[in-house]
């Protein structure tokens, strides 16, 4: 075994790919939901999305990241960033409060990377999943990828890996990060993710 650093996580991160779909995708999301692409988001309601989705989760990469380099990947052309929304009723016009994340990097030719995929803590078990990777494969598809690819980490929901496997994905590298605890110095809640325990340094 090998110590951390007061302070530190240790995460084992699970790569995995698989063919984009080459026939029909369907996307259909139960009644009461619609899948919103969200162009070019600003960087604050962009991080307050992320954060709602991944806090639990420990995700902190764009919390992190300075305004102009987020801004300039949310404004990639090889970038798409979408969202699920409440449908609203009929002549209301669509609910504006994003319930999802899922943003695909098509910047290396031929290959889609699901960079973030997650739904809001409360929707989760909603069946929600299958419907937003359904939207992933047909993006992937309409874009010209042949493979799409993710990877999840230990310190992700414990139902992440199953679901991912369940959808076609294979399982192609395995690596390890080591990051700060990020509950530590206040970046998220100091009761997030209680599936992993925080240690303090001392």
């Amino acid at each position: 075994m090998h110590a951390l650093p007061p302070g530190c996580l240790a995460a084992l991160v699970t790569h995995l790919a698989r063919p984009v779909p080459s026939g029909p995708v369907l996307s259909s999301f139960p009644d009461g939901f619609v899948p919103h692409h969200e162009r070019a988001p600003e960087p604050v309601p962009y991080r307050a999305l992320f954060r709602r989705v991944g806090e639990d989760w420990l995700w902190v990469s764009r919390l992190v990241m300075d305004d102009d380099r987020l801004a300039a990947i949310l404004a990639d052309p090889a970038t798409e960033i979408w969202t699920l929304r409440r449908a609203a009723p009929a002549g209301e016009g669509e609910a504006a409060e994003d319930l999802a994340l899922l943003e695909l990097d098509f910047r290396e030719p031929g290959n889609c990377e699901i960079a973030f995929f997650g739904l809001v803590p409360e929707l989760t078990g909603r069946r929600l999943g299958p419907a937003l990777m359904a939207l992933a494969f047909a993006r992937a598809r309409a874009r010209g990828s042949s493979r799409i690819w993710l990877h999840t980490c230990s310190n992700d929901h414990p139902g992440a890996l199953p679901f991912y496997r369940a959808q076609g994905f294979v399982p192609f590298a395995r690596s390890v990060e080591v990051m700060a605890d990020p509950r530590l110095d206040g970046l998220i809640r100091a009761d997030a993710a209680p599936h992993v325990a925080m240690i303090p340094p001392g």
